[in-house]
């Protein structure tokens, strides 16, 4: 009787085996499941950049605004009559303007009066 219940726990043992640790076992199907989820996120985290990106191309495109928001934010750039004012936080350093600033105005000759 003994033998026999032996035998029986060897047999079950070896049938468990391929259910946990082979091919397509629970554990291979566990890593598979958790490497699914790890790609779908970054899948996702890429479709929503490219979405951005797409609508950043588009407006660039199709508008000026893009373009003249995107010259006056990045390169600090302003229209011609404009003035600009930087409002700054104490740790903060200006920002370098690519515009040319005006000439200053020419002083009034007073003799022609």
């Amino acid at each position: 009787m003994r033998l026999i219940t032996i035998a029986l726990a060897v047999l079950l043992l070896l049938i468990q085996y391929p259910l946990w640790l082979g091919k397509g076992g629970w554990l291979d199907v566990a890593d598979m499941r958790y490497q699914v989820d790890q790609t779908r996120r970054k899948t996702e985290m890429l479709e929503t950049r490219n979405d951005k990106l797409e609508s950043e191309v588009r407006d660039l495109r199709d508008g000026f605004g893009a373009v003249e928001e995107r010259a006056r934010y990045e390169l600090g750039m302003i229209k011609q009559n404009e003035i600009f004012v930087q409002v700054l936080r104490k740790d903060e350093q200006p920002s370098v303007s690519m515009t040319v600033p005006p000439p200053p105005p020419q002083p009034k000759d007073k003799t022609k009066h």
